[in-house]
């Protein structure tokens, strides 16, 4: 089983096991959402499911259990989704995406969140795939048999805004904000009608997790950026965000992968934080 990452050449060899697999592309693109479906379209590894952020993997309408600019579902919608497209609680999940593991960390998260241990990220993306010589193709998959795809006990933390709320400033929760510097400083915000950060929050821009070529860095150097950053702080109370809940998931892998624990994840992000003008905002 693999739980964070898989390499190009582990997928190679679990395609020729035998074992269930499934693989997901969640390619996209927020300035164009559609862009992504249509690059999954001209190519994507043979078999693979396209996953829509806003369409598959947030609740753009409908129930949803956090706010911001990409709610989370509720488990019984996305685990419809996840029978829809023939997903079944035995199969080995891989989510890859072109974007740095941006998006393919969402799915990540939310399958671990839905009790389901084996998903991996496909470790340098569609980009590392077509790098190793591995296939990829334009043709439309086939439909595949719906499944009934059964949530259990969750593996992850989903932390609330009364939550990060209710332990502001305390020792107790150490808040890592995912998005560029220049977006947590307040000196632009292209998306979001407030400039600013969550006070007390640390920076950690998702991108510094990866290397030159697009794969995570090695465990022990991961694990030594996020020790510098948190100093005296305890990794077990760390709450990870970003604008939306998606970009915030590549450093909660990093944790992982550099042994740290399983930490938060805050979905409703700066999105859901700054939608309440009663909320501290902090700048600089």
């Amino acid at each position: 089983m693999y739980s964070t990452l898989i390499s190009v050449e582990q997928l190679q060899a679990l395609q020729a096991s035998g074992q269930p697999y499934m693989v997901f592309d969640c390619t996209f693109d927020l300035a164009q959402p559609d862009a992504g479906q249509q690059q999954y379209r001209a190519a994507h590894i043979p078999g693979a499911v396209y996953a829509h952020l806003d369409h598959a993997l947030s609740a753009k309408t409908g129930p949803a259990v956090s706010g911001g600019r990409h709610p989370l579902p509720t488990q019984e919608a996305f685990a419809a989704w996840l029978s829809s497209v023939g997903f079944s609680n035995d199969m080995q999940a891989v989510v890859y995406d072109r974007n740095g593991v941006n998006y393919c960390g969402r799915l990540w998260w939310m399958l671990k969140w839905m009790g389901h241990a084996a998903v991996a990220v496909l470790d340098g993306g569609l980009q590392a795939w077509q790098a190793a010589g591995g296939a990829v193709t334009d043709a439309e998959e086939p439909h595949k048999f719906t499944t009934n795809f059964a949530p259990a006990q969750s593996l992850s933390a989903l932390v609330a805004t009364e939550t990060v709320v209710s332990k502001l400033g305390r020792p107790g929760q150490t808040i890592i904000d995912a998005r560029a510097t220049p977006r947590f400083k307040g000196e632009v915000e292209p998306l979001d009608p407030v400039a600013g950060h969550i006070p007390g929050a640390l920076n950690r821009p998702f991108g510094l997790n990866l290397g030159p070529e697009g794969k995570f860095k090695p465990a022990a150097q991961l694990r030594a950026e996020f020790e510098a950053l948190l100093g005296n702080r305890d990794p077990a109370s760390v709450v990870h965000h970003c604008g939306s809940g998606v970009s915030a998931n590549p450093n909660l892998i990093a944790m992982e992968i550099a042994g740290m624990g399983t930490t938060g994840l805050y979905a409703g992000s700066w999105s859901d934080w700054c939608s309440d003008p009663s909320r501290p905002v902090a700048q600089g």
